[in-house]
């Protein structure tokens, strides 16, 4: 394994934990029900919005992992 591959690792975890705590965040914002009810609205589409960035996020990282040779289908 080279610095290619755990710099691309190491960069989608990084991704992926502040993409976790967006959506963790919303979470909450949305429980405390003390907030107006357009906001909790927004706040749950973005909920969505993050965990599909998340998951292209992911799907990116296996595709650059593919296209330099470390992971074959």
């Amino acid at each position: 394994m080279d610095l290619l591959f755990w710099g691309l690792t190491t960069g989608i975890i990084g991704k992926i934990l502040i993409g976790i705590a967006v959506i963790n965040v919303h979470w909450h914002i949305i429980r405390e029900k003390h907030i107006d009810e357009d906001v909790i609205d927004a706040l749950k589409r973005e909920r969505w919005v993050a965990i599909i960035g998340v998951m292209l996020m992911v799907s990116g990282f296996f595709l650059e992992i593919m296209f330099y040779g470390y992971f074959t289908l």
